[in-house]
């Protein structure tokens, strides 16, 4: 019965009959003052105490995952956006993506004397998530690009590829000895010091793409380390910035965006169209959610063109783990019907579809795999 009290908050309506003391009553107000409409404690307002308190509540009853998501819906249903301003509450909050996201979308009209503890702040959970993230990318493109590049010598047995090596032999098979007899070896080359593909991250900074943001430093950052990729970072709104200088830093590149504004895709793809000079050995991946503010039909035939070039496009519709996007479902299917996928991908499957996409697989089956898997 306490348990069902604690879930159904109390009031007439909820039954129970039952009383909460200490602890409980104490974790019952942390809940009410966000998801209790008026809560019975009087909601957290715009009172800087009030909400410090609850800050160290909230860290006290639930684990940091709970914090995260309390924190979450604390600054959108109660507008305390505010409050994230003062370093006392950056100090006090659990870090996570989110809350970075809010941070960067208020960081033109932050006092100076947060802005120091706001970078804190997201530093620690862009180093977090480069623990996390960078080496597994690192890792996966290694293996991709030693894997892709093919040739007929090869030094060890464990750099043929014998799947490859039986399919350009097929016509050396012995029926009386059920043998296919390799005249020709199809392995792995070992790995090249020169660039072999260029990659473009073309990120929409709009508001609703913040997660998204925060995760392509990241892995802009990881794969702009590879000497054996050209690496080109590009955020865009109505404007186009090229932050490739700053990939290097994910805590600058994210303080070098402003969340928030229109969007001209078009635009930013022209843009990136000029930045590519292998198409045969390219990939573009645009992560939007396709809410064209520019011209839509000049988007499509510029896409196409890239395509046809031999640039591997591939869209994301979010590079986050939010779940199900809101994305423009006219514009996505104009795109798959071109070939070109447009998709969902969390952070822990962004390596793997760098690897799909240098290795040239079928990205759309990827996809559909991937959803198969994680869905």
């Amino acid at each position: 019965m306490r348990r069902w009290r604690l879930v159904l908050g109390g009031g007439e309506a909820d039954g129970t009959g039952r009383d909460l003391r200490g602890a409980d009553a104490r974790m019952d107000a942390a809940l009410a003052a966000v998801y209790e409409e008026g809560g019975r404690e009087g909601g957290l307002g715009a009172s800087a105490p009030r909400v410090a308190r609850w800050l160290g509540d909230i860290r006290t009853y639930f684990p940091s995952t709970v914090v995260q998501v309390m924190q979450k819906d604390a600054i959108e249903n109660l507008n305390l956006t505010r409050l994230l301003l003062e370093p006392e509450m950056l100090e006090a909050v659990e870090p996570d993506v989110h809350l970075v996201g809010t941070l960067l979308a208020l960081n033109k009209v932050m006092p100076e004397q947060a802005r120091e503890s706001a970078r804190a702040l997201v530093r620690r959970v862009v180093a977090e998530l480069e623990r996390r993230l960078a080496q597994r990318t690192r890792a996966a493109v290694t293996g991709a690009l030693d894997r892709s590049a093919r040739t007929h010598r090869p030094k060890r047995a464990a750099d043929i590829d014998w799947n490859r090596t039986i399919r350009a032999n097929l016509r050396n098979y012995l029926p009386e000895r059920d043998t296919v007899v390799p005249s020709r070896l199809v392995g792995y080359a070992r790995r090249q010091r020169s660039v072999q593909r260029e990659v473009v991250l073309c990120v929409d900074q709009s508001g609703s793409m913040a997660a998204s943001v925060v995760y392509s430093s990241v892995f802009g950052a990881a794969l702009a380390s590879m000497r054996s990729l050209k690496t080109s970072l590009v955020v865009f709104d109505t404007a186009v910035v090229d932050l490739t200088d700053q990939a290097h830093d994910p805590v600058e590149l994210l303080f070098g965006t402003q969340l928030g504004g229109g969007t001209d895709i078009n635009r930013a793809v022209a843009y990136c169209q000029g930045l590519i000079t292998r198409p045969a050995d390219s990939i573009m991946v645009l992560i939007s959610d396709l809410y064209e503010g520019g011209v839509r039909q000049e988007l499509l035939r510029r896409v196409a063109a890239m395509t046809q070039a031999g640039v591997q496009v591939i869209v994301l519709l979010a590079l986050s783990d939010e779940g199900a996007p809101f994305y423009d479902h006219e514009n996505a299917a104009a795109l798959a019907a071109m070939g070109v996928p447009a998709f969902a991908c969390t952070p822990d499957a962004f390596p793997d579809l760098m690897a799909a996409a240098i290795e040239r697989r079928d990205i759309a089956r990827w996809a559909e795999h991937h959803a198969a898997v994680t869905g």
